[in-house]
């Protein structure tokens, strides 16, 4: 039986994906813990999944228009590939079911959530105070750069599904001010899908996937991409910018605050125990 929230939620998600073009990460795994309850590594795991499936139409879409840099591709790959799988040997020695685990994704998640927002609200400002600056950088220098984006993409994407979207295209930008934001876009995608699909093989190696979850919020989130890239272009960019900034603020304040209090006690449960 399929639960109707699930595809109500997958379809939100998928909206707001295709309105925006940022990850569903950024929304898909958040709701998750937050609404139905899911472990945060289960949810982190499933999502990774279900964005390289979302994203592989997208990439496709974008090879065919040509507006791919493959060149900055590979060198994200390059440092985020390596980057994600040494990350899962982390995740794989706390157990990922383990409350150390359970920890680490949730702050990392608010983490990133805040560095997302950050760059959807700031993104023309660190633009007009950075790009300059790195027009000086030669090809050798962008290159080194790229990779060590990729890195970080690497670390963030694995342990939370989060950076992909808004944080690697305001990095792309940086990085190739000379590019078109299409082929920005485009490049940001086609990297997405084999990070988020050797992140996600990798949870599902390490069993943190639901696969029957993710095909109920595929079902409601296919037809709800289609609708909300129709709908981008009749929106402000600016408000949806700001609007979506909010929400994952307000998200992320209330993952940290949860987190805060499940520490609070069990800090207070040991504090009992050893004093009995």
């Amino acid at each position: 039986m399929i639960d109707p929230l699930y595809v109500a939620s997958g379809f939100g998600v998928g909206l707001l994906v295709g309105m925006t073009g940022v990850g569903g990460g950024s929304l898909m795994t958040p709701l998750l813990i937050l609404l139905f309850g899911v472990h945060p590594s289960t949810a982190v795991g499933t999502d990774l999944l279900y964005a390289a499936a979302t994203k592989t139409g997208g990439s496709l879409v974008h090879g065919f228009a040509r507006s791919i840099h493959w060149p900055a591709v590979m060198r994200l790959a390059s440092g985020s590939i390596p980057a994600s799988v040494v990350t899962l040997l982390v995740l794989w020695q706390l157990e990922l079911k383990g409350e150390a685990a359970r920890s680490l994704v949730n702050l990392v998640l608010c983490f990133a959530l805040l560095l997302t927002a950050t760059s959807l609200i700031f993104r023309r400002a660190i633009m007009d105070h950075y790009r300059r600056r790195m027009e000086g950088y030669d090809a050798a220098a962008t290159g080194r750069a790229t990779v060590m984006v990729g890195v970080a993409l690497g670390v963030l994407v694995s342990i939370s599904s989060v950076g992909a979207g808004a944080v690697g295209v305001t990095a792309l930008l940086l990085l190739y001010p000379r590019l078109p934001m299409a082929t920005i876009v485009g490049s940001d995608i086609a990297h997405a899908v084999p990070l988020t699909l050797v992140a996600g093989i990798g949870h599902w190696a390490l069993g943190s996937v639901d696969w029957a979850l993710m095909g109920v919020l595929l079902v409601g989130s296919l037809p709800g991409i289609v609708i909300g890239s129709y709908c981008a272009v009749r929106v402000p960019e600016t408000v949806l910018r700001v609007v979506l900034a909010s929400v994952l603020i307000l998200v992320a304040s209330k993952l940290g605050f949860n987190e805060l209090h499940f520490s609070q006690a069990s800090i207070a449960a040991v504090t009992g125990s050893v004093a009995h």
